[in-house]
């Protein structure tokens, strides 16, 4: 009887195939190969170089939200597609390979929670589904969220992760800049406090509208906040940047985010803001 031999090629092969996925994950900023339940337990930051990687908006909620006191809504809410927009594949398709991708009806999950005991309405951006981008259906979940937080006298928390404007939707994206600005300024009028976090990244329409209307605006270490990209800066005027350009460190020192907190701390510096502002 002849027995096959196999190649130690095939063997790593068939070895990487029985680890099962995310048992382990490499730092995308130092290389690292880290332990998956290590990194969940770090709340996924790398214990290696401290980089914050991207985590979805239902991971950032539990993260921050006291133990099953959040509670979701308008969580049906899905996007249309008015332009029946086409690039090389349909908006269709791409919004149903977002939502398979992400487990989400769109870009922003929002609701209501806890954080240390203190009542607060929340929203979270997920990078996973089209880049965390902004289309109408993002824009009218903040815009209710605001208006929850308006008519329930509530501290409004919003986590940023976004490449910006959705392109698919045009001038119905751009649109929502102008909504969700205007609400907020609503909110402001009512008293209300609006806590505005920045995650890597956070940058495009989003930081041109809401992201940037924080009565405080935190942002997590090392995260790119800006408009347009560095390459795109870059290219454009033909110059090297500033070192660090556009990092949480560098819009902090140019006074455009108040203060920048570790995602471990983050729970606890949002309790202790609603508390010092009377909410």
């Amino acid at each position: 009887m002849t027995v096959a031999k196999q190649t130690w090629e095939q063997a790593d092969i068939a070895a990487k195939k029985a680890v099962p996925e995310g048992l382990w994950v490499q730092c995308r900023r130092c290389g690292a190969t880290i332990f998956g339940k290590t990194l969940e337990a770090s709340l996924e930051v790398c214990p290696k170089c401290d980089h914050h990687h991207r985590v979805s908006a239902r991971v950032r909620i539990r993260q921050i939200v006291d133990p099953e006191s959040f509670e979701p809504f308008n969580a049906d809410l899905t996007a249309s597609d008015p332009l029946n927009f086409v690039d090389v594949k349909t908006y269709r398709s791409r919004i149903e390979a977002a939502r398979k991708k992400s487990g989400e009806n769109d870009g922003c999950l929002t609701g209501v929670g806890f954080v240390k005991g203190r009542k607060v309405v929340l929203a979270a951006m997920d990078f996973a589904f089209l880049g965390g981008s902004m289309g109408s259906v993002v824009g009218e979940k903040l815009a209710r969220a605001a208006e929850y937080a308006i008519d329930h006298d509530l501290p409004l928390v919003i986590f940023s992760c976004s490449g910006g404007a959705r392109m698919q939707e045009s001038g119905y994206s751009l649109m929502q800049m102008a909504k969700t600005s205007a609400v907020l300024a609503r909110f402001d009028e009512a008293g209300g406090l609006f806590i505005s976090v920045l995650a890597d990244p956070t940058t495009g329409g989003v930081t041109a509208s809401f992201a940037m209307l924080g009565d405080v605006i935190l942002a997590e270490p090392r995260a790119l906040i800006g408009f347009a990209g560095p390459r795109v800066i870059r290219n454009t005027i033909r110059q090297d940047l500033p070192p660090g350009f556009q990092t949480s460190e560098f819009v902090k020192n140019s006074g455009f985010v108040d203060r920048i907190v570790h995602r471990r701390d983050l729970r606890s510096e949002i309790g202790r803001i609603i508390d010092y502002a009377g909410k």
